[in-house]
């Protein structure tokens, strides 16, 4: 079975952090993404058009997570400025104390949909974890819901889920038969979490690999390397658009947002929230719209004609497609994510 979870390089990733910020310009951020698809919208449609709109340099780098801000924060080196992170890491992050809490008199979050921020992250876009498939597999008549993505005897075939905790356990109780309103209500225990990781263990046979990151599910779908897989809605769009044999249903949509973070004492942390501020107006959401589909968490994109008919449709946020999703719940991964991800990477690699 592939893992694909390759060891977190320490040295090496701390050196190329570890620069006093003497060498950078005072106009100058360092900002770090996921990658790939996401992060070149992110870049064309948002880094680097508010970067000039500021009259600053901004650059760009990837990196793996919460995880490695944590690295940084514990380690003393000199950090990035600004990170792109998913609502729970962003929770789980706040609650450890390595994040700087944003100044919301300098950051405009009062056009925000609902939850679409904290005290330490702000939401920039909304996603959805799906259930995509093959359609050389499957044809059009993949898994329309969780329960089907588990059902090994119905959709017989491989498998790849995500090796981060994020959404997974959500997937699984809803695939056992736990209605959406209740999810959190069950997962609100470690009882509730071991039902979830058992769901998973039960088809954990069938999962041939375990991703780490949107532009390699995205590559398992075009190579054909399984037949299903779960994975963020906008990275498959691009991918089918590259000739990836892929489809997915909104019916599987667990919608999450994706915002920005500082690093507990990042060097360049009051321009930091400038160019949050700047990146948070609704013209750059619907730039990036154009690039991958995900959509604004910003009311005014929406209202103002920002985005046309077809593009607003085929976005997570759309209300046709928000009305069958689940949406992630915040505050359960504030209080559970640590004690989750660890029963999860055990459960993992058992």
């Amino acid at each position: 079975m592939k893992t694909y979870i390759k060891p977190i390089l320490v040295s090496a990733f701390v050196g190329l952090f570890s620069m006093t910020s003497s060498a950078f310009a005072e106009d100058t951020l360092r900002i770090v993404s996921w990658g790939g698809a996401y992060q070149k919208g992110q870049s064309l449609g948002i880094f680097q058009p508010a970067a000039k709109a500021m009259g600053i340099t901004v650059k760009e780098d990837t990196y793996g997570g919460i995880s490695d801000v944590k690295l940084m924060v514990k380690s003393g080196a000199d950090k990035f400025d600004i990170f792109s992170s998913g609502a729970g890491s962003c929770a789980s992050g706040g609650a450890e104390g390595i994040l700087e809490k944003l100044d919301y008199t300098v950051i405009d979050n009062s056009h925000l949909l609902p939850d679409m921020w904290s005290d330490y992250c702000v939401g920039a876009d909304i996603f959805s974890v799906v259930a995509a498939w093959n359609t050389d597999t499957y044809g059009e008549n993949g898994p329309r819901s969780w329960a089907d993505f588990f059902d090994v005897e119905k959709f017989p075939g491989t498998r790849a889920m995500r090796s981060k905790v994020d959404s997974q356990l959500e997937a699984a109780l809803l695939a056992d038969g736990v209605p959406m309103s209740e999810v959190y209500n069950v997962l609100d225990s470690e009882e509730g979490i071991d039902r979830a990781l058992d769901k998973i263990r039960s088809i954990k046979d069938h999962i041939a690999v375990w991703w780490t990151s949107g532009a390699m599910h995205a590559q398992l779908m075009k190579d054909g390397e399984v037949d299903m897989t779960t994975g963020w809605n906008g990275r498959f769009d691009v991918a089918k658009r590259d000739g990836a044999k892929v489809s997915y249903d909104w019916k599987t949509g667990i919608m999450d947002w994706e915002g920005y973070g500082i690093p507990k004492g990042a060097p360049q942390k009051d321009l930091a929230m400038k160019y949050i501020a700047e990146m948070q107006k609704p013209k750059y959401m619907a730039g990036f719209a154009q690039y991958i589909t995900y959509g604004p968490t910003d009311k005014r994109v929406y209202s103002q004609g920002l985005l046309d008919d077809a593009t607003a449709r085929a976005l997570p946020s759309h209300p046709d497609n928000a009305k069958h999703q689940l949406t992630l719940k915040t505050s359960w991964y504030k209080k559970w994510r640590t004690i989750a991800a660890e029963k999860y990477t055990d459960m993992m690699t058992e």
